[in-house]
């Protein structure tokens, strides 16, 4: 993948696990992607890759990932730090000319398979295998561990499903007023941002 921001690491396999994907992968890793829709735009979603032989991944719904996903076969996973370009990307509908964000650390360009379906009533769950077959290292950082961040991921975990049947809005509304406790007292001006921008976009008070 030719695209995107940053210098690439061209050819430096160091930053690379044995898999092809540019980082290690354990449990449920939060991730953005990039997927190519029909206007020839990236569509940024969030997504989360269940680690494994192979990392798989679900969409619930017939969401833009799932259509780009079923008719273009592929997208651009990316690890970003940015929690704003994170809210952005599980919240709005933002689209973008090149698949990789400037904020992007690391990058796997994906083809997927489908490889199962389920439904929580109305809602079809789509179970994708994703197999790297490209990827780049933007930035070797260690990075720090922010309570604010996380909670400003759960918070749009939680903000996701507002008005979806299986989930109780008053629980709901309560985990977003708890995380924003975390952000206001653990985070910094970039997690503070980002709930704000929650805000922005859920139509509820808390």
């Amino acid at each position: 993948m030719t695209d995107g921001a940053g210098e690439r690491d061209g050819g430096n396999e160091s930053g690379r696990s044995a898999d092809g994907w540019p980082v290690d992968l354990t449990g449920v890793v939060e991730s953005v992607v990039t997927t190519l829709g029909p206007n020839e735009r990236w569509n940024v979603a969030a997504l989360g890759l269940h680690a494994g032989a192979p990392v798989t991944a679900k969409t619930y719904g017939r969401t833009r990932t799932w259509r780009n996903f079923r008719e273009r076969g592929g997208g651009c996973v990316q690890f970003t730090r940015d929690p704003v370009d994170f809210v952005d990307a599980a919240l709005a509908v933002r689209e973008v000319d090149e698949p990789v964000l400037g904020s992007a650390d690391a990058w796997a360009e994906v083809t997927v398979e489908r490889v199962g379906s389920e439904r929580e009533g109305d809602t079809e769950i789509v179970t994708w295998e994703l197999e790297p077959v490209d990827s780049g290292v933007e930035r070797r950082v260690v990075p720090t561990t922010n309570r604010g961040f996380y909670a400003v991921v759960e918070a749009t975990v939680a903000a996701s499903r507002l008005g979806v049947d299986a989930y109780d809005t008053r629980t709901l509304l309560d985990r977003l007023a708890h995380f924003e406790g975390i952000v206001e007292t653990s985070g910094g001006d970039r997690e503070r941002a980002a709930f704000e921008r929650i805000e922005d976009l859920v139509d509820a008070e808390w």
